[in-house]
């Protein structure tokens, strides 16, 4: 697996960015926002420098998608 690049099939991103737009428009913005946070995987290198600045409790409690980071760092880099 590539460490930088988000591997999720286009037909799969264009639904998502689409029902964020269309929630955009309904004035939906901090919904929208959390939508796309929990459906799009956040990029590995990202991940473990919002750990490092923020710390593992706020990248938690962020409702961030961290699947593609936890398949690169396994699944206790949060708590490591």
């Amino acid at each position: 697996m590539d460490k930088t690049y988000n591997k999720m099939p286009f037909d799969k991103w264009c639904s998502i960015t689409g029902k964020v737009l269309e929630m955009e428009k309904e004035g939906k913005k901090a919904e929208a926002m959390a939508y796309f946070n929990a459906n799009v995987p956040m990029l590995p290198f990202l991940a473990k420098i919002f750990k490092e600045k923020l710390g593992a409790d706020v990248l938690r409690a962020s409702g961030c998608n961290l699947s593609e980071a936890e398949a690169v760092f396994g699944s206790d880099w949060l708590d490591s």
